[in-house]
């Protein structure tokens, strides 16, 4: 493929500044949580351009963002120098379509329910080529992942190690896609995503008690911070491993939580991801470039998952705090 430069995406940049009118404010946020109902909470959803809801149900919900996620990569991908861009962030959805598959297989279960759209193949693509036990039409890290997987709970594997492949698989290709796109950017957000979930696995190895042995198997190269240096630690050492990075707010908060009791993970949790947004929000400042496509991308996926916190408590009878509680920072 030809070197693709910033000024290839003036026209896709110029038309995200638009797009992003329509996401998913604070604003908004504040005015879905304090809606009389769920009902109306759900139409603030219009202002962003999402088909109206006529019953807030789990099953319409999950319809709703389903569609848009399928319209946004279908949009994207087609109006991009670079489709690796786009298909960076369509991996997560067919590692999960793998690992529900598996699982669902080992224990008798129907995956349907469980399988989302949204992947670089449809969710019945790799179904039907499970089923049929030929995989050759996907890529080869996915497709061995996905062998590799089976393999181990066909013999009666620990299910947890199953999960451990095809993470692996996933972050790694990952990690090549957005090397082969030669965007310092895009490293930058998959490194900082494998410090994420490091730094997660860290943290909850260490509340179960879990030694070096255990965080050889779970954590992943590829990071900003070498997996050695999170090995041979402490769960009391991440916060002088990260601080030197956008983590070092969360991995302070993750030490604090080392010990077994010693509370919940929910502001953990959201600091690593609100640590991953900040980074991505640079690309507000950027006039035109790939930057523009991953900030919108990223913001679009953390609106997913907002409307899901947000209107899915609702349906639970959460007040607004608790929901909000849940809720990450937004990308505008």
């Amino acid at each position: 493929m030809a070197k693709i430069k910033d000024t290839d995406y003036l026209t896709i940049s110029a038309r995200i500044r638009a797009m992003e009118t329509r996401l998913l404010t604070r604003e908004r946020m504040e005015r879905m949580l304090d809606a009389r109902t769920g009902d109306e909470a759900a139409k603030v959803l219009s202002e962003c351009g999402y088909s109206e809801l006529t019953a807030l149900t789990h099953t319409a919900l999950d319809e709703l963002l389903s569609a848009a996620r399928r319209a946004l990569y279908k949009e994207l991908k087609g109006a991009v120098p670079d489709p690796r861009l786009v298909e960076v962030f369509q991996m997560k959805y067919d590692y999960h379509n793998a690992k529900t598959l598996i699982k669902a297989a080992a224990v008798g279960a129907d995956p349907d329910r469980l399988l989302m759209e949204g992947g670089r193949w449809t969710a019945a693509q790799i179904k039907d080529a499970w089923q049929r036990d030929s995989l050759r039409d996907f890529t080869d890290p996915f497709r061995q992942a996905i062998v590799q997987a089976r393999e181990l709970l066909n013999g009666g594997g620990d299910p947890q190690l199953a999960d451990f492949v095809l993470d692996r698989a996933y972050f790694g290709e990952m990690g090549e896609a957005a090397k082969a796109t030669g965007s310092p950017f895009l490293q930058g957000y998959v490194r900082l995503l494998i410090d994420a979930t490091n730094l997660r696995s860290a943290v909850r190895a260490a509340r179960m008690g879990k030694g070096s042995d255990f965080l050889n198997q779970v954590l992943l190269s590829g990071g900003n911070v070498e997996v050695h240096t999170l090995t041979s630690g402490k769960g009391s050492d991440l916060a002088a491993l990260f601080r030197a990075g956008p983590l070092s707010e969360a991995a302070a908060a993750g030490a604090a939580l080392t010990a077994p009791g010693s509370g919940e993970l929910t502001a953990f949790e959201r600091l690593c991801d609100n640590a991953v947004m900040n980074y991505l929000a640079q690309a507000r400042r950027i006039p035109f470039g790939e930057q523009a496509v991953i900030g919108y991308l990223y913001a679009r996926e953390t609106e997913f998952t907002a409307i899901r916190t947000i209107l899915s408590g609702r349906m639970a009878g959460l007040d607004g705090d608790t929901i909000r509680e849940r809720l990450r920072e937004s990308y505008v």
